[in-house]
């Protein structure tokens, strides 16, 4: 099941919004930021992570790759280690095709 795109406008976010952004647990999102180094959340003074746009955009990579494509946490560590800017890359792709996907659908649609 894909995610839900949100329009990122906010400095930070709870760990509330990003799960939901992902439609995960929000127990998922604490377990992927201690299995996973790029996922640094800021917390303020009563401990509350603050998710950037940077961190967002990392636990959406984690999804890809963990729940989109299948792979296992050892997997997409691996993955991650030996070319993040390439998962980036075709993960932007993807990214694209869908939009473009939904876009033609829609023309269809009204048509």
């Amino acid at each position: 099941m894909p995610y839900k795109e949100k329009t990122i406008e906010k400095k930070y976010y709870t760990i509330g919004e990003v799960a939901e952004q992902f439609d995960v647990a929000t127990s998922l999102i604490r377990f992927w930021e201690g299995e996973f180094d790029i996922i640094k959340p800021k917390k303020n003074r009563k401990g509350n992570r603050q998710f950037t746009k940077e961190d967002i955009e990392n636990v959406k990579l984690i999804y890809h790759l963990v729940k989109e494509k299948g792979f296992t946490l050892q997997g997409a560590k691996d993955m991650l280690k030996n070319d993040s800017n390439e998962v980036r890359d075709k993960m932007e792709m993807l990214d694209s095709l869908r939009k473009i996907r939904t876009f033609l659908t829609e023309i269809k649609e009204n048509i």
